[in-house]
């Protein structure tokens, strides 16, 4: 137990207690925000707690095993730093929480109650709820590598080492019009060929849906230029005048490897592994039986 927690028990056995709850959300983006359910401001460890902000938590249901933790946070959204367009944009989603039980007449003396991320939220008449999930959620997540033949690297990380930064397989363009803010159509993508971003990803650089990223279902030639269309709706408005920035598609295939990327040296899939043909085969007099392609 830290100095700072065992002050806090050793106020609480006095029976008249003086404690607030405090709420620490880093966003993925990087902005810091912070909440109290104390009538006035508090301030520690360099971060600023805001009153009155609406936001409150049910109990916290934490064990000793590997079960995720899990509580909810509610709130009103009466607060500047939290609006609704946001939540529905996702710049809270993944969110990193903290939550602190604090003496407000002496902030040091204080005790972290829970840590995780934002999961899940709703809203709802001017109020919103947020899953809270423990840091044990991690252990849910695939870790490991795959044996298959699609390439298990991404795109232009470490594993597949293609620079995406060049002009080659990146393109900046201001959106001439949007549809539903799914389908955009962003002039001439000259030199790149029909279908190049087909699978790559769209990522808005400015306007209302500044940040938001989506992936590409469709690269097409259309009247004027080229048309776009995503997967899945961009969670805020794009329109007219917005830049956005499109990297290059990859099916994760072999040959789109070789041919498109020339990058098969790091290629991290199993082209050659056997099919679930191979596995089920049986010898036979006559004809080839090894799993090869059906006819």
């Amino acid at each position: 137990m830290t100095d700072a927690a065992a002050a806090l028990h050793a106020h609480l056995a006095g029976g008249i207690t003086t404690v607030a709850r405090c709420w620490a959300l880093t966003r993925r983006d990087g902005r810091v925000l912070g909440f109290t359910d104390h009538d006035r401001p508090l301030s520690f460890a360099g971060l600023s707690f805001a009153a009155d902000a609406g936001l409150s938590a049910r109990a916290l249901q934490q064990g000793t095993g590997l079960a995720v933790d899990n509580s909810e946070a509610v709130g009103v959204l009466s607060h500047a730093s939290i609006r609704e367009e946001d939540i529905r944009a996702g710049r809270f989603d993944g969110a990193d929480v903290r939550c602190w039980l604090v003496n407000w007449r002496n902030v040091e003396e204080r005790k972290l109650l829970f840590r995780g991320s934002i999961g899940e939220i709703r809203t709802s008449a001017g109020s919103f709820t947020a899953e809270l999930r423990g840091m044990t959620e991690a252990l849910n997540q695939s870790s490991g590598r795959n044996f298959q033949k699609p390439c298990g690297a991404r795109l232009g990380d470490a594993r597949c080492g293609v620079d995406l930064s060049g002009d080659a397989f990146r393109a900046i363009r201001t959106v001439l019009s949007a549809e539903d803010n799914r389908r955009l159509d962003l002039g001439l993508l000259a030199p790149y060929a029909k279908g190049w971003f087909t699978r790559g990803t769209l990522r808005v650089l400015d306007g209302e849906a500044e940040g938001q990223a989506a992936v590409v279902k469709d690269d097409r030639e259309a009247t004027g230029g080229r048309r776009i269309e995503l997967w899945s709706d961009l969670r805020a408005t794009i329109a007219p005048g917005d830049r956005v920035e499109i990297t290059a598609g990859c099916d994760r295939m072999a040959e789109t490897c070789r041919v498109k990327f020339n990058n098969f040296l790091n290629f991290r899939g199993f082209p050659h592994i056997p099919g679930e043909d191979w596995l089920i085969s049986y010898p036979t007099r006559s004809g080839r039986n090894d799993g090869g392609r059906l006819t």
